[in-house]
């Protein structure tokens, strides 16, 4: 009952903010009054998510040591991380080419005949170098990872740790206990903090709409319909891959994380559900020896809603300029981003960067992003909930692998 009640005020949270943004930006004349609108709204989504960011680190430490060192030796960790790693490959590698395919049949781009505008994207294309991610995966100090929120890094010191522990039953149990009590009193935490998403959703909807108007949702709904039928697609295949391997359980886990998706794609983050998908995945029932440590890599690996977007992007914007890409080069492309996408969860606008990266590489002029920025936050929505899926299905496929379907442990108090 809860937890429907929370669904039904997100969705009216939604449609309020959609409301009130469109009221204000038909009524509201001056463009300078109404960014000052937006800009004091946005203190609420601000908070929520600041408050979620602030949980996180914690969260992802504690849940992956308390994870990692409860398995019996290394050897362990390794076949799981391994079948894990398979999934992420196997996923990221379909979302790209299903991007690439379906940018190539319905050629949203077509038409638009744009020429180079000289304007600053202000998003730098020669970041995305092979020391660049080495630097962005390996910490230089594990506090200050989570001090900065890298969540990679802190994936990294968190394995560390967790294999150190199960190599060391005896002398790593009293830090295995505390991280376990840790991760129970964040996820209470977490509960508290959810009380404010469908706040958060109306002030982020709302801030949107009443900057931009209505006319945005029409303004590009040739290529954000045909972005989302081709998430559909994707959504569909990812489900369809779960029936394979988990049978008509895979309907019911869909079933259980309709309000992370849902949170997700309101909020246009899936950091925002992070909490929300360990519940649920307890629930379900995957192990936690499993979720706490597939989920923090899949934020990492497994992003197929970007995957998607990046491939869908890039050669979107080059239909835009009229620039035709060959297969063979769409192809590198593809493989381009496989690498350069790994581990840049933690960065604003992260899939942005990808694409003016990938855009800079291939000749295609990297302000082609600036047709797309305008859009982004909605289309952010289908990639977050995208994410949902995806990382929600590779903890249980791989929970499946590992015979590992089973509560083995309750949830904690409050979370229903």
């Amino acid at each position: 009952m809860q937890k429907n009640r929370m669904t039904l005020f997100i969705l009216v949270a939604l449609v309020l903010g959609v409301i009130t943004g469109g009221v204000v930006h038909g009524f509201v004349e001056n463009p300078a009054a109404r960014q000052g609108f937006a800009a004091d709204i946005s203190i609420g989504s601000t908070v929520f998510l600041r408050l979620i960011k602030m949980i996180i680190a914690p969260l992802v430490f504690s849940t992956l040591v308390a994870g990692i060192g409860r398995m019996t030796d290394a050897k362990t960790v390794g076949r799981i991380g391994g079948k894990a790693m398979l999934w992420f490959v196997g996923a990221s590698l379909f979302s790209l080419t299903l991007g690439m395919v379906l940018v190539n049949v319905m050629h949203p781009g077509g038409g638009l005949h744009q020429v180079n505008a000289m304007q600053a994207t202000h998003l730098g294309a020669g970041g995305m170098t092979l020391e660049g991610f080495i630097r962005h995966l390996v910490p230089d100090s594990g506090f200050k990872a989570m001090a900065d929120n890298e969540i990679l890094q802190v994936v990294v010191f968190a394995v560390f740790v967790g294999v150190a522990c199960a190599s060391q039953p005896e002398k790593g149990r009293p830090l295995l206990e505390w991280t376990d009590s840790l991760a129970h009193i964040i996820l209470k935490v977490t509960n508290y903090v959810m009380l404010l998403a469908p706040l958060a959703v109306f002030c982020a909807v709302a801030a949107t709409i009443s900057t931009n108007g209505l006319a945005i949702l029409l303004t590009y709904g040739k290529f954000m319909g045909e972005f989302y039928f081709a998430m559909l697609l994707l959504w569909l295949s990812l489900i369809g891959v779960g029936l394979l391997l988990l049978g008509p359980s895979a309907l019911r886990l869909v079933r259980l994380m309709r309000e992370p998706f849902l949170l997700a794609f309101s909020t246009a983050s899936s950091e925002a559900a992070y909490p929300l998908i360990l519940e649920r995945l307890a629930q379900f029932p995957v192990s936690k020896k499993i979720s706490s440590f597939v989920l923090p890599l899949g934020y990492s690996f497994n992003l197929d809603g970007t995957m998607m977007y990046c491939t869908f992007a890039s050669i979107f914007i080059a239909q835009a300029y009229d620039i035709v890409l060959p297969w063979s080069t769409q192809i590198v492309m593809l493989l381009t981003l496989m690498l350069t996408s790994k581990g840049v969860a933690g960065i604003p606008r992260a899939s942005s960067v990808v694409i003016v990266a990938t855009l800079g590489q291939f000749n295609i002029p990297t302000e082609g992003i600036l047709l797309i920025l305008g859009i982004d936050t909605f289309l952010d929505m289908g990639r977050s909930a995208t994410n949902v899926i995806g990382n929600s299905l590779a903890a249980a496929a791989v929970g499946k692998w590992e015979n590992l379907l089973v509560h083995d442990e309750k949830p904690a108090a409050g979370l229903k």
